[in-house]
């Protein structure tokens, strides 16, 4: 954990300019987006208390707060396949701290769900109040849209592009508000993502989806001891469908970044134990397991495929890690199979003396 061990999980940033849309695989789904400007600062942490002054965004209405601000992650993994009529998928946590929160799939509208990751929850310990859950926002942020965004090439999915842009510039819009307040140097590595929101859905006329949005940080230092920080406009990138003639099978997202697990595609190639004992209980999970070596999940039944993954998860999850399964109907929409646990309140302790700061010496 490179980056996350060094600054204990926290993350900051100033956009000097906007994103393009970079690395999509598919060339009519450019973004051409000028240069914007944007003045927001952000400050949080995900396992210590930070003493900086932030201003606080509960919901639409600004206030100030003064005092700490903490940021707990939704770190994990999240395992998406497009199966036969259905869309399933399935979030593993990754307990990298007490507080770390598992990524849990958000409905977006009858036929799309997201996966929000990084730092989900923020609240401020001196009044021990929220300040905000990305998760439970995330339906709701459409309504930070700008009004003229850039936006998408068309494709045969008629306003599909539009509709996952105008969901990604209002998380970015979201973040920035959060992040008015840092003014210290967090030094977080040019590649490594601030945030990430994965989307997967069905649009009429052209079919299942997947998608990654992913939100950098950069800073700007203006003075000796003052920093300016923000979130940049997202990096769109697109995983399914794939360019013809390529493999359909699961498709595999980690946070953090850095030293990932081994995908769970890679394990069944490994044919790691853990695994191979889910693959060898039963003829139709070798099945479905060999569609998903041989770039065929559009062949599995929806059904099989939710008993492989839900078994896999557990064969390879971490002690105490939280998990969630769910899938995707075209035509009934989003359904549990295995829903998140009711989230006991938080117990947030106050931040020992000497605990560190990123208040400037």
């Amino acid at each position: 954990m490179r980056l996350l061990a060094e600054l204990g999980r926290r993350l900051s940033l100033w956009p000097r300019s906007s994103s393009a849309f970079a690395g999509a695989r598919r060339a009519h789904r450019s973004l051409n987006t000028p240069p914007l400007p944007v003045s927001f600062c952000l400050a949080l942490c995900a396992t210590i208390l930070l003493s900086l002054p932030l201003a606080a965004f509960a919901q639409s209405t600004i206030g100030k707060v003064n005092g700490e601000v903490v940021a707990d992650l939704a770190a994990g993994r999240v395992v998406i396949a497009v199966v036969k009529d259905a869309i399933l998928v399935g979030t593993l946590e990754n307990p990298i701290e007490v507080h770390t929160l598992p990524p849990t799939p958000v409905l977006l509208s009858s036929e799309r769900f997201g996966v929000f990751l990084g730092p989900a929850d923020w609240w401020s310990p001196p009044g021990q109040r929220e300040i905000a859950a990305l998760d439970q926002e995330l339906p709701r942020l459409r309504t930070y849209a700008v009004a003229m965004p850039p936006h998408l090439g068309r494709s045969n999915g008629g306003d599909q592009p539009k509709e996952i842009e105008m969901i990604g510039q209002s998380l970015q819009q979201r973040l920035d508000q959060l992040a008015e307040s840092l003014h210290g140097p967090l030094n977080l590595p040019p590649d490594d993502p601030f945030a990430q929101l994965v989307v997967a859905d069905y649009f009429a006329g052209y079919g299942p989806e997947i998608w990654r949005l992913s939100y950098k940080l950069d800073q700007e230092q203006q003075s000796d001891n003052f920093w300016t920080s923000g979130v940049e406009r997202p990096t769109y990138l697109q995983f399914y469908p794939p360019e013809k003639g390529q493999p359909r099978t699961i498709v595999e997202f980690d946070y953090p970044a850095d030293n990932p697990p081994p995908s769970v595609l890679d394990l069944l190639r490994q044919q790691d134990s853990r695994v191979q004992r889910v693959v060898e209980s039963d003829p139709t999970m070798r099945d479905v397991a060999q569609h998903f070596l041989d770039g065929t999940s559009n062949k599995v039944r929806a059904a099989d495929a939710t008993q492989f993954l839900r078994a896999v998860l557990d064969a390879i999850a971490p002690p105490h890690a939280r998990e969630t399964v769910g899938i995707l109907h075209p035509e009934t929409g989003f359904n549990w199979i295995l829903a998140p646990p009711p989230e006991a309140p938080a117990h947030r302790e106050k931040r020992p003396t000497g605990a560190p700061t990123l208040q400037p010496d």
